[in-house]
């Protein structure tokens, strides 16, 4: 299986999923040792508490002797509920108590107070010498005292309130890279389908490179291709509809005044044929634009088709092939749909043909270009304003008031650049010295 390119988002989930399993490890091995550290040696506070303890002590044996020290240790036993004797330097009671075997054996394991408190768990003993070193207090350290108090509680909250508090950040940072992009894609694309055809992702979503991007840019060329097709069958439709009343309305007027029958009838195939081309042509451009169809390409000979294409024209019109030459070579040959190339060039010259002159001529040159052939078909007309020229495009766009011949529907070059983007190719206007010079750009073969 082959895997996704570096920018996918598995590669993201996997780097997040990573680093907060060595996140959550860290912190459970480095916070533990900190609080292992910081539990292990009793505070500056507790040391002057135990300090005073042995104080006391001091002062209880040097006034009143034994007597002194069992009081003490009897107070001492009531306030801090913990064990406790008074020894000498060599670990004989100073109390009236003599000290058991278990005691004696508990002063084997004894510490100063800036010793660590010994394992988790456990009570350690702790010695406070007197202030001479004749004698010394030893003791249980009291709870209270003890740095490891809280080691359940900090405990909880490293294995389970941490832990749990990172998977909250983690889900919060996966919502943030997943859920929300992908709920801005459900609200646009349901002010989509509700008829908003403005709705778009836009380039916060747009300019990410990984699937969610990909996705994004998707809807958006969707959203745009949509609300351009409805936009141009909503115009093509309110053109469509002015244009048909002009022949229907002709018809009616010939119907209601025409007294000759055989003039009635050529009148009625002339205007039909009229709607019958420009509801056909009407037709093929919505048909170009909805479906946009992957046409087969071939090899064509653009010499050979211009001859074909000149002669039908000559016939149709009454122009000789000579006023329609060929400048390309021989050799010209291109990557493209026969007919609907053939139906482009013929649509391109037939309004070169309608907008030129008496005794005009309509030539077909080209150049090479690298591994493209670009093809111009110039007349000798008028042309047309610089800032109209990606207007002619336009379906039922006449500009008969500069250009004469505006006898057509303003369809043909409209079918003839659709026809061509679906070969792969181009086409546009430019001004000539004289006329108009109709572009196409084409993969040479």
């Amino acid at each position: 299986m082959r895997l996704p390119g570096w920018h996918s988002l598995l590669w993201r989930l996997t780097g997040a999923l990573a680093l907060f399993c060595l996140l959550l490890a860290s912190l459970y091995v480095d916070l533990g040792r900190i609080l292992l550290e910081a539990s292990s040696y009793l505070s500056p506070a507790s040391r002057q508490i135990l300090r005073g303890y042995a104080q006391e002590a001091e002062t209880a044996w040097r006034q009143d002797g034994t007597v002194g020290v069992d009081t003490f240790l009897q107070r001492l036993t009531v306030r801090e509920s913990v064990w406790a004797v008074v020894v000498d330097a060599g670990e004989t009671s100073l109390s009236s108590l003599s000290l058991t075997q278990d005691e004696k054996q508990r002063l084997d394991f004894v510490r100063r107070l800036d010793f660590p408190v010994g394992r988790p768990g456990g009570t350690p003993i702790f010695f406070i010498p007197f202030s001479d070193g004749q004698g010394r207090l030893v003791m249980e350290l009291p709870w209270q005292l003890n740095p490891r108090r809280y080691s359940d509680l900090w405990n909880l909250l490293l294995q389970r309130v941490v832990p749990a508090l990172l998977a909250v950040l983690f889900g919060v940072v996966l919502y943030r890279a997943l859920i929300a992009p992908l709920a801005a894609l459900r609200r646009q694309a349901a002010a989509l389908s509700a008829g908003d055809l403005s709705a778009r992702l836009g380039t916060t979503m747009t300019q990410r490179r990984d699937e969610l991007g990909e996705l994004a840019r998707t809807f958006d060329h969707m959203a745009e291709r949509l609300e351009g097709t409805v936009a141009f069958q909503r115009q093509l439709l309110r053109d469509l509809s002015h244009e048909l009343r002009t022949p229907l309305a002709r018809l009616r007027v010939a119907g209601e005044s025409e007294r000759d029958v055989p003039a009635l009838r050529q009148r009625l195939a002339r205007e039909v044929q009229e709607m019958e081309k420009l509801v056909g042509d009407a037709l093929e451009l919505v048909w170009l634009d909805t479906e946009r169809p992957s046409l087969p390409l071939e090899d064509v000979d653009v010499v050979r088709l211009w001859d074909v294409l000149r002669e039908n024209a000559g016939f149709e019109t009454g122009w000789p092939v000579e006023r329609m030459p060929c400048e390309l070579p021989n050799d010209c040959r291109v990557l493209g749909n026969l007919n609907g190339l053939a139906q482009a060039l013929e649509n391109i010259l037939r309004n070169a043909i309608r907008h030129s002159p008496r005794e005009a001529v309509v030539r077909l040159g080209g150049r090479r270009e690298g591994g493209y052939w670009l093809l111009w078909i110039e007349d000798q007309g008028p042309g047309v304003a610089e800032g109209e020229l990606e207007t002619i495009f336009r379906p039922f766009t006449r500009l008969s008031a500069a250009r004469p011949g505006g006898d057509g529907f303003g369809l043909g070059l409209a079918i003839a650049r659709s026809m061509i983007a679906n070969q792969g190719g181009e086409l546009w206007a430019e001004n000539a010295l004289p006329g108009l010079r109709l572009v196409l750009r084409l993969q040479s073969v």
